[in-house]
């Protein structure tokens, strides 16, 4: 059979169930859902999400709101755009209309006010983060100290609007998309929803640098800029200075603009969450499996086999370690079949990196395949 790396796009033949690797730092390989605040799945959860994932529901008709969302007028950012949408989600503003103002007397006639008048209450229905001693933050990320001890590390951005929003409705609105998941299951996917989305909303939007800076080092250089996320497409949807339309030979409408923003950032939004209740959450039972029968894989225990290659593994397998106080050694390689039925094997990262492995396959096997990589390889 045929192993291919997905990491380092090589096709392995394998001829037995354990096989030598040519480096020295291979041979240990033979020599012998989340804690605390993250809620864990129980069996019944399991089974039932595996046997019948949920379905994204529609929404079922209601009737214009007569409650009214005010936010500032002038340029707008995804922050805005994204809570405006999110409120119209729930019954309460569902296809609510947008007063689009910086005049105090406008917007204390709106209902629910964000990103605009610089108060945060939510009993007021106030959710601007623009406040001089505003700090308000997520719940902390949960990670794990060298003895797999939790730890609750606090958010590296304060609440945008929108992160108000998401807050203080977004199980709401999870709910009126998934209304039968478990209240667990609810919890896990709005703790991911914001660590998968919202957090990069918040970050953007209050001027957090992704790469943090350390001291007495020269600040990192950037070798390339990725203007294709969310908010940037939002941002460009603000009317040009120069623009004029062809139909009205007029500079565009920005309030007809923020409504295409808005629905694009919920388009967005359900991308995500669909992905992350229909996909990564069903997955989490089939990495579980695989994690604790993968010394019947290999004696090591560091390789484990899964039945689909279009799984999502990585997340669950760093949790699946901490979980069950996997250390040493840790896993280091995924075997799965992809939809072609051929055999790959990808080096699992390291915790916390995108591209350092645990244990990169050897740098001959790479690019070689078929026969001239059973000769490199010599299996």
């Amino acid at each position: 059979r045929h192993f291919q790396s997905a990491t380092t796009a090589t096709n392995i033949p394998i001829l037995s169930s354990h096989f030598q690797y040519p480096s020295q730092a291979s041979k240990s390989v033979h020599k012998n859902y989340f804690r605390s605040t993250t809620l864990k799945m129980t069996r019944d959860n399991k089974t039932n999400i595996v046997n019948n994932p949920p379905k994204r529901a529609k929404l079922t008709p209601h009737p214009p709101s007569t409650k009214t969302i005010g936010t500032h007028s002038g340029t707008f950012q995804a922050d805005e755009a994204l809570g405006v949408w999110l409120l119209r989600q729930i019954p309460l503003y569902r296809h609510s209309p947008v007063v689009r103002s910086r005049d105090p007397s406008v917007l204390q006639t709106c209902d629910i006010v964000l990103d605009v008048g610089g108060i945060y209450n939510h009993e007021d229905l106030k959710y601007d983060h623009h406040q001089r001693d505003y700090d308000e933050r997520f719940d902390p990320k949960i990670k794990y100290d060298e003895s797999n001890q939790v730890i609750q590390v606090e958010r590296c951005t304060k609440l945008s609007a929108s992160g108000l929003i998401y807050r203080h409705y977004g199980k709401k609105v999870i709910r009126q998309y998934y209304p039968e998941l478990t209240q667990d299951m609810v919890d896990l996917a709005y703790v991911k929803m914001y660590d998968s989305f919202m957090e990069a909303v918040d970050a953007i939007d209050t001027g957090v640098e992704p790469i943090p800076p350390r001291e007495n080092e020269s600040p990192i250089q950037l070798q390339y800029v990725d203007k294709t996320g969310l908010s940037s497409r939002v941002s460009r949807l603000n009317p040009r200075w120069n623009e004029i339309d062809e139909t009205t030979e007029k500079s565009p409408d920005p309030d007809a603009r923020f409504e295409v923003a808005s629905e694009m950032c919920g388009q967005d939004f359900l991308g995500m969450l669909t992905h992350i209740v229909e996909s990564d959450l069903p997955a989490r039972s089939f990495v579980d499996e695989a994690v604790k029968s993968r010394f019947e894989i290999d004696p090591s225990g560091e390789i484990i086999c899964l039945p689909s290659g279009g799984l999502p593994w990585k997340g669950h397998l760093y949790d699946l370690e901490h979980e069950y106080n996997i250390k040493d050694p840790l896993i280091k390689y995924v075997l799965y079949t992809d939809q072609a039925g051929m055999w790959r094997i990808q080096a699992v990262s390291v915790e916390g990196k995108g591209f350092e492995n645990r244990l990169s396959l050897p740098k001959e096997w790479r690019g070689v395949r078929d026969e001239d990589l059973e000769k490199v390889a010599g299996i």
